[in-house]
Parts: structure tokens; sequence; C-alpha cells
């Protein structure tokens, strides 16, 4: 059979084309990688964005889910034709190279599966109240809604697998979720095989095939880097060792360079100021809509959960306003504001602090919202203790450190002293960041700015003192 009948191109801005298998003619009853990806939970992330709320500010990122989830899959094979040598010689057992391509392509193209509208807003101000983030709920959906259609795939782009070596719906929700999550389907150490590990630090390390893609794609769209960083550089000094996933050192200054692309993108992008705002005002929205956005737990409600995205609810929300129900009405009249970009918060202050080692954030008045909230409020004049104000802390972790997902998963190869090291040791790593947080205060109608800057000089230092910038 003709070899270009058997796969299907899509193109794309940031990757250039990307391939994968094609319904073969006269095998009607066999699945292929274009069934899962035509498969409703993954054409749903169509009507989702990649950047929540950012693009009510950046006018051309208008790009979803779905581009970004496409562009990961890709990625994953990309990844797998320079790491699976390396792979193999640290684990013998691993299984054939299109198996593991086919492996990593369903991971990456359904590790997003679980996001409701907004993306991660939705996971902070709506799936925790149910002890929930999109990545365990993905994991649900792909277990109990796509397992089928996975099981019964049997090639990707790079080659077949025996019928012996079905995809485990399992196999790909355990690769999609950070260790240390506490979600129920995560097996401890030993009931995985050590291939497995190795590969779930593309999805869970300091450089992955998701935060890749989107920083490429973010800052494209975004009109904020059209080349962002060097990925083809970091991909070919990348190798698997008995450690972990490992960069040559000669690949450092592009990984350095994409960890502070990346925080670029945060700083920039998607903490922007008037995006902070509409978050603000997006979460007032939500905590007053209550059950009327969705009614109740997703896990309880897949079906019902199928059908929400971005454009069904923001559909909804804009026929409140006329509703019988006075309550729902006057919420519907607030998400008509905030539909037309009529937002009530203002920025009046802001300042940029950036923790070094050793500088501990929990004891400062930046460790929490309601903290600095209450320091703010105790030092206005006796005349201000009225004003309506919010604090907004946005916070970036920079140089991902010793604890969290990304602990114990990456290395840096030393050639002079023939050494695999912790990536958290390297000069040039260490000399970024641990984290950076802007601290802004928002009032309405831009009221007392003079009076909160001085407060801030107050609690914080005046710019310039210490780790204090202004922006």
């Amino acid at each position: 059979m003709d070899a270009h009948q058997l796969e299907n191109l899509s193109h794309d801005p940031v990757h250039g084309y990307i391939r994968f298998v094609a319904p073969q003619a006269g095998a009607d009853n066999k699945v292929c990688e274009r069934d899962v990806i035509d498969h409703p939970w993954v054409q749903r992330m169509r009507q989702i964005r990649q950047l929540q709320t950012a693009w009510w500010v950046f006018p051309t990122a208008e790009h979803s889910r779905f581009q970004h989830i496409l562009g990961v899959m890709h990625l994953a094979s990309a990844a797998v034709e320079r790491l699976y040598d390396s792979l193999k010689e640290v684990d013998p057992s691993t299984p054939s190279k299109p198996y593991v391509d086919g492996l990593m392509r369903m991971a990456g193209l359904l590790h997003d599966v679980g996001h409701g509208p907004f993306g991660h807003f939705f996971d902070a101000n709506f799936l925790s109240r149910f002890d929930l983030t999109h990545e365990r709920l993905g994991a649900l959906i792909i277990e109990q809604e796509l397992g089928e259609h996975l099981a019964a795939l049997r090639s990707s782009p790079l080659g077949e697998w025996p019928e012996e070596h079905a995809l485990q719906a399992t196999d790909i929700a355990w690769l999609i979720q950070r260790p240390g999550s506490g979600a129920p389907s995560l097996d401890t150490l030993s009931e995985r095989p050590r291939w497995m590990h190795l590969l779930r630090s593309l999805f869970c390390g300091i450089y992955t095939i998701d935060n890749m893609d989107f920083v490429l794609r973010d800052a494209f769209m975004t009109g904020l880097n059209p080349r962002a960083f060097d990925l083809q550089r970091i991909l070919h000094y990348s190798s698997f060792t008995p450690s972990g996933l490992t960069i040559h050192e000669r690949g450092m200054p592009a990984l350095v360079h994409f960890l502070s692309m990346k925080a670029e993108l945060f700083r920039s992008v998607y903490f922007h100021r008037t995006v902070r705002a509409i978050d603000l005002e997006l979460a007032e929205l939500f905590q007053e809509s209550g059950s009327y956005l969705f009614p109740g737990d997703p896990r309880e409600y897949l079906t019902e959960y199928l059908q929400l995205t971005e454009f069904s609810l923001l559909t909804d929300v804009r026929r409140w306003h006329a509703s019988p129900d006075p309550k729902l009405a006057k919420i519907g009249r607030r998400w008509l504001d905030w539909l037309g970009r009529r937002v009530r918060w203002t920025m009046v202050c802001q300042r940029n602090l950036s923790f070094e080692e050793g500088q501990s954030e929990n004891s400062s008045v930046f460790s929490s919202s309601s903290i600095l909230a209450a320091c703010l409020r105790d030092q206005l004049p006796a005349e201000f203790r009225e004003v309506q104000f919010r604090v907004d802390l946005a916070r970036h972790i920079h140089r991902p450190h010793t604890v969290g997902a990304a602990a114990g998963m990456n290395f840096y190869y030393e050639s002079s002293t023939d050494k695999v090291r912790a990536l958290t040791t390297h000069g040039l790593y260490r000399r970024l960041p641990i984290s950076h947080t802007i601290a802004r205060v928002y009032t309405q109608d831009g009221e007392c700015e003079t009076i909160f800057s001085n407060i801030m000089e107050k609690l914080i230092g005046a710019p310039g003192d210490d780790d204090l910038t202004n922006m």
C-alpha cells in the first residue's frame, strides 16, 4: 500500500507539518490515530482557548487547546526519535519504538482532555471545590471514555506494534499526572517499569513536551517572540541516563534561555495587569454564579461536562440578564459587563519581587493575598479604610527547585568529569531566581494610587532596595 495513504498531515504555524495515522481503505473496523483525534472529547478542545483570559488582551492569541495538544503529540514523536536509543540502553525491557511513540503521542494528545472553560482558571475556581484538577479529571476521562479506542490502536507514524502490546489507558493516565498529586490511580515506583518513569519526566519535569510547545506557541501567537527558544538544540543534547532525563552541558545555555523565555511569557502575557484584572472579576462571577454554571462534581456528570466549553458557557451567561429569576438576571448583567470588557478593577500599584536561594517567601507578607491585603488595610489612613481594593499576587516558579513534581527528574552531563549531576547544581541554572512574584493592588476607578504606593514601600522597601524592582 502507498505509504502516503496511511497518514494525514496537519499544517501548524509553529512546527510545520504534523503527521498522524489515517484510516486505511478496506479496514472499516480498524482504529487509527485520526479516530482518537476526531473523538468528541478531543474535538471539545477546539472550544477551549489556550490562553484562558489573555486573549481578551492579546487579540491575535485566539488559538485553542486543540492546536496545542496536536503540537504536544508532535513533540512526543520528536522526543522519542531522539531519546529512544538511550531509553532502551537504560532499561532493556523498553517495548518497541513504534509502541513507545504511540504511547507518548496519545499521552501528549490527551494530557489536557480534562480542562474546563478558561483552562487553569477553571481548576482554581471550580474543580478545586471537588478536590479535582484537570489532570485527575482527564485521567478519569481517558480511562472511562477513551480506553477502548486507545487499546485498539496498532500504529504510530513510526510503524506498527503487535496486538499483544495494546496501549493501556491506565498507562496514559499515569503519564500525564504529576507525582505526589494524591490521585488514587497513581502507582508506586515498584508497580511501573523504569522506562515509564523516565518517560514521565517528559510530562512532569523541568522541560517537558507540554511546556516546550506552549512557550513556542504562545510567544508566537501573542507576537512576543516568533522564535522563542532553540527547541532543536535542547532535544539534540538530551538523553536518558541511569539517573534520568539528562542534558549535556553544551545544551545548558539553550535550556536556561528556554526557562527565561517561559518566565517572560508569565510576566508579559499570562500575568499582564489587565489579564489579571479580568481574572479578578471572573473569579467573583464564578463565586456568584455557583450551580448555575454546572450542576456539580464533573465526575458525576461526564455527559454534561463533555458539552461544557468556553463557547457553551459564554453563550449561556450572555442570556442570563433576561431571566425571570431576579438573582440570575442580576448576575447576568454583571456577565454582560465582563463580556464587554467593562472591568471594575484598575491597577494602582505594582511591585516585582524575585526570591533567590535562601530567601523565604513563606515568612513574607507576600506569602498570600489575604495577608498582604490585611497589612495594607491596617495601614490605610482612617478616612480611606472603607476603600474597596483587591490584592493580586501572581507567582511564577522561575527555577523549578528541589521539591514538587519536577524534583529529581532532570540532570546534566559534565564532560570534564564524565559525571551526571543534578541539574540544580549547574552554575547557569543556579543563577536563575527561584521564583518571581508580581504584587499588585487594584481599586475601582484607580483611586488612592499614591497612598497604596507609599504603603507598599513601607512594607517592602523603596524601589531598588534588595530584591524589589519597579515595573
